[in-house]
């Protein structure tokens, strides 16, 4: 594995040996989880939002089981507001890499009575539960890998690699199986699924980091760019026919870039003029605030929102 060139910090050789055997071993690690649980489990899946994070994830899967292709499909739970240029890249990334695409729709849910439409403009965010569990029962998928960090909320610090649902796709954090040693038990019983997080160890910045050696691809609203946004609620949001500006706000033109990739709804951008890997590794090391702290709108309000979510049976 190549070393990266770090700009921001002055690294001495041993450092950077250091850095290189940690991705080494976050890739070891997270491979040897997708091909345990791809081998114990029927129909696996791979969770897949055209995030950072599932790109790298969708990636280690590929190298898993190279030269092979994937053994199993994506999905994508899409609420209808997602942003036009991630779901382009998201379908141009599974036809180069020849795997099926399952689509997860918060729309379709809303059109068959599923779930309450909130609006034209209302937040989609809580409603993407149902048709992940709608289509996880539907396909019969008794696994589904997730690309979730620990460090990025308490609720998903919580988290183990392996974490088990029950006939109601629900979550209780206080019944886990223990994993000493790294030993992961991934059978289910009849009725039940697991979600599998690989990258559960990983940080921000070994995603960067691991972005940057690898060369991988991501929509460019993660790198600089120029948007119109309005400021809202101390974040940066984009305007659009879901995001219109709100009386008494004026939509300007920004430089900016988003750190986490979700519903347009509730996800901010920040002001940033890093257009590469390695400028956003140094605006990240310098950066006090977490990803999703200050730029999505239904974790900042409200710490307990994500793991609400996770009880009821999301990520």
């Amino acid at each position: 594995m190549t070393v990266i060139d770090q700009t921001s910090t002055e690294f001495d050789d041993a450092d950077r040996v250091g850095l290189d055997h940690r991705l080494a071993q976050l890739e070891a690690h997270a491979i040897f989880v997708i091909r345990e649980v791809a081998a114990e489990c029927e129909r696996p899946v791979l969770l897949f939002s055209g995030g950072k994070d599932s790109v790298v994830m969708l990636h280690l899967a590929k190298k898993a089981f190279e030269p092979g292709v994937i053994p199993f499909p994506v999905m994508h739970v899409d609420t209808g507001h997602n942003f036009p240029e991630v779901i382009e890249f998201r379908d141009r990334l599974v036809e180069q890499m020849g795997v099926r695409l399952v689509v997860a729709s918060v729309q379709d849910a809303i059109d068959e009575g599923r779930v309450a439409d909130p609006g034209p403009t209302g937040s989609r965010n809580r409603l993407q539960t149902q048709p992940l569990l709608y289509e996880v029962g539907r396909n019969k998928f008794d696994a589904a890998f997730g690309g979730a960090r620990r460090d990025e909320d308490k609720a998903r610090a919580k988290e183990r690699i392996l974490s088990f649902r029950d006939l109601f796709g629900q979550w209780d954090p206080k019944n886990q199986r223990p994993e000493l040693w790294r030993l992961y038990n991934p059978r289910v019983r009849a009725g039940e699924h697991l979600r599998a997080f690989p990258i559960s160890d990983w940080t921000e910045l070994d995603i960067w980091r691991y972005i940057a050696v690898n060369d991988i691809e991501l929509p460019q609203m993660y790198y600089a760019h120029q948007r119109e946004v309005v400021e809202r609620d101390g974040m940066l949001l984009a305007t659009s026919e879901v995001t219109p500006a709100l009386p008494g706000e004026t939509p300007f033109v920004e430089t900016v870039r988003y750190r986490t990739v979700g519903d347009m709804t509730c996800t901010g951008a920040v002001r940033s003029d890093a257009a590469t890997p390695l400028e956003v590794l140094t605006e990240i090391e310098q950066s006090r605030i977490t990803e999703r702290g200050a730029t999505r709108a239904d974790d900042k309000f409200s710490e307990a929102a994500m793991e609400d979510r996770k009880r009821e049976g999301y990520f």
